[in-house]
């Protein structure tokens, strides 16, 4: 049925903790007449594919793998994949292939990761089935999170201990735009549901920064190796890992000095500002900030968020004046009521964490400092990718 012997292969995934090998994934190969390998996913993509082959061919790489396993070091786990189609053919009650051969293997199962496909299937199922891993002393984890038929209702149903990110997704949000903050928000999302993250597909630098950035607690991908028949030792990418890592770590030291530099200059501005205010609000009196490029706007709101002046847009080294926003009300805003609850207590300057401004499509950041006794907060637009 299939062009070549079926072979289970081992991909490792790096603790980001310890910069050793956690454990492996097995992932199926088929092996030519000429020795080399060729993945089968094809074959589970293809609707011609006989699903009664395709089982024969899944139960047997897992065979390999679970008999493999045991030269694996003691502290590793086992990834082993699950599609929901599969459980969709079984009848209620019916004992679980996978658990039967994890019975006959003599391997722990609390050295077993199930990854749940999200490629369709029994949903109303699953459930159940996972509970019954579980019962057996496995974890669960969902592949691909984020691509396809990802639904986070299946994440509340199934409450995984491990969530995989799906790679093309992550490999794009790695490049930045859009796609990083939905994949920072899943992150986010996982590490508040108690769940581990995996991050796949890390082939270069940058996707592992990302992935480090993200919180993921394993990596897994080319920048390190590619699946293999034999295991690695435990600590195989330990020194480069920790390279990598230390290069990350630097890398963000030198933002927090670049955003320590910005907030010394806005300490400036502000005192600038606020000085303008208080002799009178001269329109030609105002600082000329030519040094600050990263500058978009400055406004005046009260206290409750409301705002009471027009704002004034820093473009082409000039002031413009904009008053469409005048009475609008920003309290609601995530970034405003940080300024609100820190800037009032401590009175010093607050700066908001990046966000996207939905009316500029900007990605920016909001200073902020209580002026006249507390009663009104003078605030200043910044453009994150301007410092």
């Amino acid at each position: 049925m299939f062009n070549g012997q079926p072979l289970a292969v081992f991909q490792p995934f790096i603790d980001t903790a310890t910069g050793r090998i956690a454990g492996v994934e097995a992932l199926a190969r088929l092996r030519s007449a000429d020795g080399q390998l060729h993945s089968a996913g094809p074959l589970f993509s293809d609707p011609k594919t006989p699903p009664t082959a395709l089982r024969r061919l899944d139960r047997e790489v897992r065979e390999q793998a679970l008999r493999r396993f045991h030269e694996a070091p003691h502290d590793w786990f086992l990834s082993l994949n699950i599609s929901p189609r599969w459980i969709s053919r079984l009848r209620p009650e019916q004992a679980l292939p996978s658990l039967k051969q994890l019975q006959h293997s003599g391997i722990d199962p609390a050295r077993i990761v199930f990854e749940i496909t999200e490629l369709g299937g029994a949903s109303s199922r699953l459930p159940g089935v996972v509970e019954r891993y579980r019962e057996a002393g496995a974890r669960i984890a969902i592949d691909d999170f984020g691509a396809g038929y990802s639904q986070l209702d299946r994440v509340l149903a199934l409450q995984p201990d491990i969530l995989k990110l799906d790679m093309r997704l992550f490999q794009q949000a790695a490049r930045g735009g859009p796609s990083s903050e939905i994949v920072k928000a899943l992150a986010q999302m996982a590490e508040k549901t108690g769940c581990w993250i995996i991050a796949e597909g890390v082939e270069t630098e940058a996707e592992l920064d990302f992935a480090l950035e993200c919180g993921a607690r394993y990596v897994q991908g080319y920048l390190f190796a590619k699946p293999e028949e034999t295991f690695f030792s435990s600590s195989a990418f330990f020194k480069r890992f920790a390279q990598l890592r230390d290069h990350y770590v630097q890398q963000k030291l030198a933002e927090r000095a670049r955003l320590m530099t910005l907030r010394q200059q806005l300490g400036e501005l502000m005192n600038g500002f606020k000085t303008w205010i208080e002799n009178g609000s001269q329109p030609d009196q105002l600082p000329q900030p030519h040094i600050y490029p990263w500058l978009l706007r400055i406004y005046q709101c009260d206290r409750h968020g409301t705002q009471l002046t027009a704002n004034l847009e820093w473009r082409e080294h000039a002031w413009h004046s904009d008053a469409r926003y005048v009475g609008h009300n920003w309290s609601w805003r995530p970034y405003f009521y940080q300024l609100l609850a820190e800037g009032w207590e401590e009175r010093r300057l607050i700066l908001s964490s990046t966000y996207r401004d939905a009316t500029t499509n900007q990605y920016c950041l909001t200073a902020g400092q209580f002026i006249d006794n507390g009663k009104r907060l003078l605030l200043i637009d910044i453009d994150a990718a301007g410092f």
